[in-house]
C-alpha cells in the first residue's frame, strides 16, 4: 500500500499549491503537520509563479493499493 502525505497552501496570489511527501512516518499528528506548514510558509523557500506560501488550507494522507496484473 502506498502512501501520501498531502500538503495544500494558497499563495499570496490565491493560487492553490500541493507538495507530496511520499510515504510518510507513522506517527504524524495534526499539531506536528500544522507546525511543518507554518515552518514552511515562514522559510519563504517556494515561489510559484512569483508569490510565496502564504496560508496552509489542510493536509492529509492518502493511501492507495496498486495490484500488478502483468510485467512486461
Amino acid at each position: 500500500m502506498a502512501k501520501v502525505l498531502q500538503l495544500n497552501f494558497s499563495t499570496a496570489a490565491g493560487k492553490k499549491v500541493m507538495l507530496t511527501v511520499d510515504e510518510p512516518r507513522v506517527d504524524l499528528t495534526a499539531s506536528a503537520v500544522e507546525t511543518a506548514m507554518q515552518e514552511i510558509i515562514a522559510s519563504g523557500v517556494f515561489i510559484v509563479e512569483g508569490s510565496p506560501l502564504e496560508t496552509s488550507k489542510g493536509a492529509r494522507i492518502v493511501e492507495r493499493n496498486v495490484t500488478e496484473l502483468a510485467q512486461g
